[in-house]
């Protein structure tokens, strides 16, 4: 198994591909899309005047001479890209809301995941949703008072619409004020989910990149009045079911699984990564379940960790571990603080479990 870290679009320069490769990981996930920035932050529950701000259109990165170029930027300083994690969302709006562009998009889709194969990036993490990561604060949750995300469903209004022209928190063009996206139903999802596996997956067994879904986050059955695909265990069988190609996987968020109100983590991890069905993980801990919960350190939540690596290791697994975010400490560098503890902790559980 191999460690790393998830790095956003602000994050991508050598200072942080360095900082990766001083903590021992070999590996990286990218960011692309600009939704998060030094600037802005988590935006707690997105609105009609308040998200992440526009998307980029035609940015020159998702080119094969913008993914090369990466590529070697963090190469030079001795670490791989792994994966890239979720597409654009002016790139696929029309892809998730059945919209008129939709032919253009998922051609686009197409070229991405070429490209993205060409520049030896052979994982493609996505998050088939509507209103995508929504609704976390940061709140001193974790021990000590670390501050961390957590979700509370009834300090907020989880069935407030999406208004028109945003999708994943993000507005990809000028809306009509006072309208807002339709709502939208589990069959409805479920039917575009296929229609778009079905027409992605054999460019991707072609690019030799692995599509690889994220649960929901948060793992609530509805939100913003739109259905969620993956808020229980079983309808990540369900979306393998859909399509049997190998490139057909998971973005396995040990986090998100264990916020859900049904299932194992355990028998969750064990299932999927004998199947060989696991991309990559979100290696992080919580505590509580929908519609309450906390991200905590890695050693005080609910999830016994090593027993994670354990199950992975018997069953072969060799992709990547990254903490994907972690509680931040109370010092001058609180991300980077947060993530040297989480890099460091799983380099000495993974030796424990290795040499056992």
């Amino acid at each position: 198994m191999k460690l790393g870290i998830g790095l956003y679009r602000h994050m991508l320069d050598s200072e942080h591909f360095r900082f990766a490769r001083q903590l021992g990981c070999t590996d990286v996930i990218v960011h692309l899309a600009s939704y998060y920035s030094k600037e802005k932050g988590v935006v707690t529950a997105t609105d009609e005047k308040n998200n992440y701000g526009n998307c980029d259109t035609n940015d020159p990165v998702w080119t094969l001479d913008g993914l090369q170029d990466l590529k070697a930027a963090a190469e030079k300083e001795g670490i791989n890209i792994y994966g890239i994690e979720n597409f654009n969302p002016s790139d696929w709006y029309d892809v998730l809301l059945d919209g008129p562009e939709r032919k253009t998009q998922m051609e686009k889709l197409k070229t991405i995941i070429r490209n993205a194969g060409k520049a030896g990036i052979h994982n493609f993490g996505y998050n088939f949703s509507f209103a995508g990561v929504w609704g976390h604060q940061r709140l001193p949750v974790a021990r000590g008072g670390a501050v961390s995300a957590c979700f509370h469903a009834s300090d907020l209004d989880i069935d407030s619409p999406i208004p028109d022209g945003e999708i994943w928190n993000m507005t990809y063009k000028q809306g009509e004020k006072g309208k807002f996206v339709a709502p939208i139903t589990r069959d409805m999802l479920w039917d575009r989910v296929k229609r778009f596996i079905d027409e992605l997956l054999p460019v991707a067994e072609e690019a030799k990149v692995a599509l690889a879904l994220h649960p929901d986050d948060p793992p609530m059955p509805e939100l913003r009045q739109t259905a969620r695909l993956v808020f229980q265990p079983k309808y990540y069988e369900k979306l393998i079911g859909l399509n049997k190609s190998p490139m057909n996987q998971l973005e396995f968020c040990l986090g998100s699984i264990q916020e859900m109100s049904e299932g194992n983590v355990y028998d969750c991890t064990d299932k999927f990564s004998a199947e060989n069905r696991i991309s990559y993980v979100h290696f992080r801990n919580v505590k509580g379940h929908v519609p309450d919960y906390d991200e905590v350190f890695l050693d005080e939540g609910d999830i016994d960790m090593f027993r994670i690596l354990k199950i992975l290791k018997k069953n072969g697994f060799k992709g990547l571990l990254i903490p994907d975010h972690t509680p931040e400490m109370s010092c001058p560098g609180a991300w980077y603080a947060g993530m040297a503890y989480a890099i460091g902790y799983m380099t000495a559980a993974l030796k424990t479990v290795n040499e056992e």
